[in-house]
């Protein structure tokens, strides 16, 4: 034999209940919405900023040339600035629809209420502004990653000769050429060699070992 359940009253509500609904509502009606898409926006000028690193990366010189790389490591900075492009891209969609949201028509027999359907396009923004953010630190080490391979990688090597004189054969990269000789730079001493004794002259792609 059962009996029904009998519905008793719970306990009263208590202050902490009340300012927790109360702020509940707050959130669901005061602009839960527009403050997601206001930091969407402040994401977005930073990330406008980084891209704007990316494009001035493009105007250092000097030491800062990939063609003065060793091959391996200007391989790594195409690869590094390839992905640093692709994640810059995929951050700048997922803030910019944070702080835009996508156009689109909803039939009107399919439209929830209004609270309700301020609060999907809420947690849909955060959870792109999440996800935005975190690719906009990965764009920027990767930044960082391809100025610091740039700077500080392994130079390419420098064209080297071997030149045969009567007396000696020298193996090295030329320093000078004038006043009738050609200084070369071997692995252990800079030698000035007259052009009237150069026997041969072939340029190498490395000089031997000793």
């Amino acid at each position: 034999m059962t009996t029904d359940p009998t519905l008793r009253p719970g306990p009263p509500a208590t202050p902490d209940d009340l300012h927790r609904a109360q702020y509940q509502e707050e959130l669901l009606e005061g602009g839960e919405l527009e403050r997601i898409r206001s930091a969407a926006l402040a994401w977005r000028n930073g990330l406008a900023g980084l891209i704007a690193g990316l494009i001035g990366f493009g105007l250092v010189k000097g030491r800062s040339d990939v063609t003065q790389l060793a091959p391996g490591a200007a391989a790594a900075v195409g690869v590094l600035l390839g992905l640093v492009t692709l994640f810059g891209a995929l951050a700048a969609w997922l803030v910019l629809r944070a702080a835009h949201g996508l156009p689109r028509v909803v039939p009107a027999e399919q439209l929830p209420g209004r609270v309700t359907h301020e609060h999907q396009l809420a947690t849909a923004a955060a959870r792109d502004l999440r996800r935005g953010s975190a690719l906009v630190v990965v764009h920027a080490t990767l930044l960082i990653a391809a100025v610091a391979v740039t700077w500080y990688g392994p130079e390419r090597a420098k064209p080297q000769v071997k030149v045969v004189t009567p007396d000696v054969t020298a193996c090295g990269t030329v320093r000078s050429v004038g006043g009738g000789a050609l200084t070369v730079r071997t692995r252990t001493m800079e030698m000035r060699i007259p052009l009237d004794q150069v026997l041969d002259l072939t340029a190498v792609e490395a000089c031997p070992p000793r």
